[in-house]
């Protein structure tokens, strides 16, 4: 054994273990240097490895929820009997043990082939499905067709460089140099070929024939289909002030654009972010990882107010500030010259990078173009199709009606767009699941992770449970003494609890 490496935790499951050693439900063991998580539920005992296969989470503190667990970290799911992926972020299947019991004591000796997961009944069986698409949409939808035994033709067409890659890590660790490039991918190469995949990259849709029902290409070649999914995402607002398309200016939003950001970064001694969004202040952190010196330039009193209100707003400032990222509030940039930026308060900044994270807009040409029903983005139903029949929206541009929020609602979270092109893929096979999934992200700060589960466009009242200052908090953002979304930090557990409570609230007779 390395120094680097820890002793596997807890009891040898091989010479076996009293159920009075259980806690909450659970048992974190080992098996060799293997660590392994037994749960007791109503339909039995099982062993499964103790992480997530997401982030590597430690499943031991998340939720036991009848024959699923959920990761504490990001709100994936699995199933105890099949050690499947139920919801993303994760999509990999968990290992799992033979469980034996031999009079009051509870053995696990050897691995066992997961038991397979009863799929529904496919009343419609498409031959051809096309995604466009090649982000968290689209990447999830195609890995759920084959997992759920579609057998046709997928053909997934993506305006990207890459293949689908891990996005909220680009503003995260990848960044910062903490994460190496081939964490990146969602799936290797080899995926796309073994599953029968035809990703094509660098390649835009520029129209559908819905009635001939097939897409055509940049370059004119034509594509048929029997279902479509439309997965395009958004892309970053441009600035559209003197010197926005300069060499040193960059937006975030792929792998080209964060290695670029990266080359730069290596010999660059200031930056500028423009936007004190979570784009913009996660990036703001990675490169102070890297001992860039930061300027935030925002028009707001505090970051990320709208969403999380003043409170929260202001410990995030405090907390950037303390590892010395200098804020300039209420301002803008009127200017970019060479390596200056001039602000509308006639300062001017030193930045050797310009990285410009003032929002993203959802890409609706295309679905606008063949006429779908447009509502401030792709109007869906809750099987989350389009007005035009055999056509599916998911991710950034679906607006959706929501139970929990009771609104028609539009987000960019990378979790709720997986969550979605899943949802998408069960009902192009003709399976009729109403997406029902309680919005979910989180944000990185350095050490400091928020999590969010919900929707609140608007509360009038926000209820404070333990100290924000002493990073041990949760938010319930209210209205009309509704909770629609919970805030937290360092409180998985209740986060779970709470995005539990929200989905049988809206499933209750």
């Amino acid at each position: 054994m390395t120094q680097e490496q820890s002793p596997p935790a807890g009891p040898d499951l091989t010479h076996g273990v009293a159920l009075t050693q259980f806690t909450d439900q659970k048992l974190l063991g080992h098996v060799g240097d293997r660590e392994i998580l037994l749960v007791q539920s109503e339909a039995g005992i099982f062993a499964v490895e103790a992480h997530c296969t997401h982030y590597h989470g430690p499943l031991a503190e998340g939720l036991v929820v009848g024959e699923s667990i959920r990761c504490p970290w990001h709100h994936a799911c699995f199933n105890l009997r099949s050690g499947e992926a139920e919801h993303a972020p994760a999509t990999a299947p968990l290992a799992s043990w033979r469980v034996e019991q031999e009079g009051e004591l509870i053995f696990v000796r050897e691995t066992r082939a997961p038991e397979k997961t009863a799929r529904a009944t496919q009343p419609f069986a498409p031959h051809n499905i096309v995604i466009v698409g090649g982000g968290a949409a689209g990447f999830a939808a195609a890995e759920m067709l084959r997992r759920e035994g579609f057998a046709g033709s997928i053909v997934m067409f993506s305006s990207d460089t890459d293949a689908p890659v891990d996005r909220p890590n680009l503003s995260k660790d990848y960044l910062a140099g903490s994460a190496p490039e081939d964490w990146m991918p969602l799936r290797p190469a080899s995926f796309y070929n073994d599953a029968d995949i035809d990703l094509r990259l660098r390649t835009e849709i520029v129209s559908i024939d819905t009635k001939g029902r097939r897409v055509v290409t940049a370059d004119g070649t034509k594509a048929a289909y029997n279902r479509l999914l439309l997965a395009t995402g958004a892309e970053p607002v441009r600035l559209t002030i003197p010197g926005a398309q300069q060499p040193n200016v960059h937006t975030l939003r792929t792998m080209a654009d964060c290695r670029a950001i990266i080359e730069i970064a290596k010999g660059a001694r200031r930056a500028v972010v423009i936007g004190a969004s979570f784009i913009g202040l996660e990036a703001a952190a990675a490169l102070r990882a890297r001992d860039i010196e930061i300027h935030v330039v925002t028009p707001g009193k505090r970051p990320m107010e709208g969403i999380l209100g003043s409170d929260m707003g202001d410990f995030i400032l405090a907390l950037h500030e303390e590892h010395g990222v200098n804020f300039h509030l209420e301002d803008t940039v009127a200017a970019i010259a060479g390596k200056q930026v001039a602000l509308k308060s006639g300062g001017k900044l030193d930045a050797d990078l310009v990285i410009v994270g003032i929002g993203v807009r959802p890409r609706l040409t295309l679905a606008e173009n063949a006429g779908l029903t447009m509502d401030r983005g792709v109007l869906v139903n809750e099987y989350l199709e389009t007005s035009v029949p055999e056509i599916y929206a998911a991710g950034d541009i679906a607006r959706w009606p929501d139970p929990h929020s009771r609104e028609s609602i539009r987000v960019e979270h990378w979790v709720i767009a997986e969550r979605q092109g899943q949802t998408a893929a069960r009902n192009m096979l003709g399976q009729r699941r109403k997406f029902d999934a309680v919005p979910f992200f989180w944000s990185q700060h350095y050490d400091l992770p928020i999590n969010y589960v919900g929707h609140a466009g608007q509360w009038d009242n926000i209820a404070i449970e333990g100290d924000i200052k002493a990073r041990d908090c949760l938010l319930k953002y209210q209205l009309e003494g509704r909770t629609l979304a919970v805030a937290s930090i360092f409180r998985d557990l209740a986060s779970l609890e709470a995005e539990l409570r929200m989905e049988r609230a809206t499933t209750a007779p």
